[in-house]
């Protein structure tokens, strides 16, 4: 009884990250919706440069979020490394999801809402929160 116990700790603690890192996503997505026209291009960014603006777009995210919630919510050292690979894996899912989701109503699609950029988002994200968070 008592390892299904420790068992659901460790869940509600991926839980919380994972809610903190869909937080920091939906927020940066509404942000993209909201400035896009300003800064539109005649050719998009190439992809590289834009998964490095997404990089640094989810390391100033992770700043942010260790700020405003100093303490991680997962405490094992050896957890808080399985959420480096699984809450950006999670995240690249989700916001593949909700590009699909968008597509399918012919509203415009960020790149952040594909895999791969909603991975590089909240794999800065999950890294700047492994390194400085308590």
């Amino acid at each position: 009884m008592e390892i299904l116990t420790e068992i659901a700790g460790w869940i509600f603690q991926f839980i919380g990250e994972l809610l903190l890192q869909a937080i920091g996503e939906a927020l940066a997505e509404l942000l993209g919706h909201s400035v896009k026209e300003p800064f539109r291009r005649p050719r998009p960014p190439h992809p590289g440069l834009a998964a490095l603006g997404y990089l640094t777009f989810g390391a100033a995210a992770g700043a942010l979020s260790v700020w405003l919630v100093p303490t991680l919510f997962i405490k094992m050292t050896w957890l808080r490394i399985a959420n480096l690979a699984l809450t950006p894996l999670a995240m690249g899912l989700l916001m593949d999801a909700v590009g699909s989701w968008r597509e399918q109503r012919e509203k415009e699609v960020l790149r952040l809402e594909t895999f791969a950029y909603g991975f590089c988002f909240a794999f800065a994200m999950a890294v700047v929160r492994f390194a400085f968070g308590r």
